[in-house]
C-alpha cells in the first residue's frame, strides 16, 4: 500500500484550516481515510470561543477512531456521532445555535477485503481508481449549483469593476445570500453542530476489486478542475499517481501567482488552504 499527503495554507498569515488522516488497523485488512476542509469564519462573532482549526482537529480525531473502531456502524453514523462527541466539548461554552458555528466539509472512506465506502459533504472531492484506469469522481456539488437568484447574482457581481464600490456593496449582498441557504433545505450542508447532517451526505459503496486506488482533494487542491477548468479528474489523478501530492499543490498555486486579481480565475480567495491524499490499496 502507498499513502501520500501533502498540504499547503492559502496564506503565512492563516493557520491551515484542513486535516487529513489516515488509518491504518493492526488487522492489516483495511484502512480509513479522513479529509476536511475547515469554513473560514467571517470577521465577526461566531458565537464560539474556539478556532475553525480546534473544531476539525476534534471532528477528524473522532471520525478516525470512530472508523476504525466500530466497522459496525455505517459512515453516516460515524459522522453523527463525531459531530455529537464535539457538541458535547463546548455546548456549555458556546453559542452552537449560530449559523457560522465552526463548521468543514467531510470525505470519509472506508475499505475492508470486500468494500470501500464512502461519504462526501460540501464541497471536498473524492476520486475512486478503477483497475481499468477509469476515474469515478464522488460529488456533492449542491454548492455549485444553488437556486435563482444566487446565478444571476454572482453573474451581475463578476461584471462589475474590481475594487469598485458597486462590487463590494454587490459582493456582500452576495454573501448574505449564500449564508442564508448554509444547512437549510434547497441549499448546501456542512458538518457543524446538528447530527442530522450526516444524513444529507453523498454516500455509496464500490466492491473492493472495482477500487485499485482512491485520492481525496479539498476545493484548494481541486481548483484546476473544479474551479479553474485547466485539467480534468483522469489527469488530476495521474498526477497525483506519478509526481505526487506536493506537485499538484505546486500547480494550483503557479496558476493562482500568475491570475492574482481573479481576472480569468473569479474566485474568493487568491490562494486557499490546499491538502491532497493518495492511498493506493
Amino acid at each position: 500500500m502507498r499513502i501520500e499527503t501533502a498540504t499547503e495554507p492559502g496564506t503565512p498569515e492563516r493557520p491551515n484550516e484542513d486535516f487529513v488522516s489516515v488509518a491504518l488497523p493492526a488487522a492489516g485488512h483495511g484502512g480509513c481515510l479522513v479529509l476536511l476542509d475547515g469554513v473560514t469564519p467571517p470577521a465577526d462573532a461566531t458565537g464560539c470561543v474556539h478556532s475553525v482549526p480546534w473544531y476539525v482537529a476534534g471532528l477528524g480525531g473522532a471520525l478516525i477512531e470512530l472508523s476504525v473502531s466500530r466497522p459496525d456502524m455505517t459512515l453516516g453514523e460515524c459522522l453523527a456521532t463525531a459531530i455529537d462527541r464535539v457538541v458535547n466539548s463546548h455546548s456549555e461554552t458556546c453559542d452552537l445555535s449560530h449559523p457560522r458555528t465552526p463548521q468543514a466539509t467531510v470525505v470519509l472512506v472506508r475499505w475492508n477485503a470486500d468494500t470501500v465506502d464512502h461519504l462526501v459533504l460540501s464541497d471536498s472531492v473524492l476520486l475512486l481508481a478503477a483497475p481499468d484506469g477509469a476515474i469515478t469522481p464522488v460529488l456533492d456539488d449542491r454548492l455549485g449549483h444553488l437556486p435563482e437568484p444566487l446565478p444571476s447574482m454572482r453573474a451581475e457581481l463578476r461584471a462589475l469593476p474590481r475594487g469598485s464600490a458597486q462590487r463590494v456593496s454587490a459582493a456582500a449582498e452576495y454573501s448574505r445570500a449564500v449564508e442564508a441557504l448554509r444547512n437549510a433545505d434547497g441549499g448546501f450542508f456542512t458538518a457543524a453542530a446538528d447530527p442530522s447532517v450526516a444524513a444529507r451526505a453523498v454516500t455509496g459503496a464500490t466492491p473492493r476489486a472495482a477500487v485499485l486506488a482512491l485520492a481525496a482533494l479539498t476545493d484548494g487542491a481541486a481548483r484546476l478542475v473544479d474551479g479553474f477548468a485547466d485539467d480534468d479528474w483522469p489527469s488530476t489523478f495521474a498526477l497525483l499517481r506519478k509526481q505526487g501530492a506536493a506537485e499538484l499543490i505546486r500547480r494550483v498555486r503557479a496558476a493562482e501567482s500568475a491570475d492574482p486579481d481573479g481576472t480569468r480565475y473569479p474566485r474568493w480567495k487568491t490562494h486557499d488552504d490546499a491538502t491532497a491524499v493518495l492511498a493506493e490499496l
